[in-house]
């Protein structure tokens, strides 16, 4: 497994991680969890990222991983937990974190993410917004240096407003997620470049767009979802011609896409099973996508370079009673 240097961390960690989403009561049954985990740590992968938001996941990958040898980066989050939940209570942020360790049977986590710093209606994390101040701050200078944690990082699902916290110059590690991907490229204009200049280094989550990447939907985009704007139908017209053409499947191609940025130092899988982990690190394995492909999604992504007003942040692809009018 090809092995990345996290920005400033200093931190290896493999170019596929594990993300903790589906290692849990949310991706199936316990024992199916822990062979799609020991597969993917048998295979090299090294960098795992929870989140007490995802379900009993800290809890479901502390017992796969409490006995594995090897040496393992791992990252969590602090939001939602406990509940009712206050992001400016730092005694309860630092509580949150001492759960985390014993869930995950570890002395310490490498990089510690703020959940959700970008969307202050969600968690109101700063007492500056400007200059993204708050007790979240101390209580992470804190636990650095009693040693719960190593690096602090950045979870967040927005294109502006996280970039704005990612300038800050605060932390370690940003974690971007449905913002970077074949047809949703967001984070390419400011969070990677801020990243970059700060020396970050980045993951990025949701490579296939938490499912409209997963599977082809020819029928509805031909026929039906009346709720997709037209340029995005035309945009994946496009893109399933291109596949036609290349004969490559669209997991494969979505996956590659990703790692042929390199300044992106690893993409999160979040496998339900050994059968799609494995997939996904043969994909992996393959490489970057060549240029002339690129280049070619280069145009299809420019069809619709930002989302359409009200397009659905996750597409409800399947979904039967989305009709023509679903927002209100």
């Amino acid at each position: 497994m090809e092995k990345r240097i996290l920005g400033r961390t200093g931190l290896e960690v493999s170019r596929l991680a594990l993300g903790g989403l589906f290692i849990s009561e949310y991706g199936g049954e316990f024992e199916q969890s822990k062979k799609a985990a020991f597969k993917a740590l048998e295979s090299g992968i090294n960098y795992i990222d929870t989140a007490p938001a995802y379900f009993d996941s800290e809890k479901v990958l502390g017992n796969i991983i409490k006995d594995w040898p090897g040496k393992l980066v791992i990252s969590t989050k602090l939001g939602g937990r406990p509940t009712p939940f206050n992001p400016q209570d730092k005694k309860m942020l630092i509580q949150s974190v001492e759960q985390s360790l014993e869930n995950l049977h570890r002395d310490y986590v490498d990089i510690l993410m703020i959940h959700e710093p970008d969307r202050t209606n969600e968690y109101a994390w700063w007492t500056d917004e400007l200059n993204y101040e708050g007790p979240v701050l101390e209580a992470i200078d804190e636990m650095k240096k009693s040693g719960m944690i190593k690096y602090s990082g950045l979870g967040g699902t927005t294109a502006h407003e996280l970039a704005r916290v990612v300038d800050s110059g605060k932390f370690d590690v940003v974690l971007t997620a449905y913002n970077y991907s074949l047809l949703w490229r967001e984070a390419q204009y400011e969070i990677i470049p801020n990243a970059i200049k700060h020396n970050m280094g980045i993951v990025c989550g949701s490579p296939l767009q938490q499912g409209a990447l997963a599977m082809r939907h020819d029928e509805e985009v031909n026929h039906g979802a009346p709720w997709i704007a037209e340029p995005r139908r035309q945009q994946l017209k496009a893109l399933y011609k291109l596949l036609d053409e290349t004969g490559m499947g669209i997991v494969e191609m979505a996956i590659r896409f990703v790692i042929s940025n390199p300044s992106v130092s690893c993409v999160l899988t979040g496998s339900r099973s050994e059968k799609e982990f494995m997939q996904n690190l043969e994909f992996v394995e393959k490489g970057p996508l060549p240029a002339d492909l690129l280049k070619k999604l280069d145009e299809i992504y420019a069809i619709v370079p930002f989302r359409p007003s009200l397009e659905y942040f996750t597409l409800p692809f399947g979904n039967k009673t989305k009709g023509q009018n679903p927002y209100y």
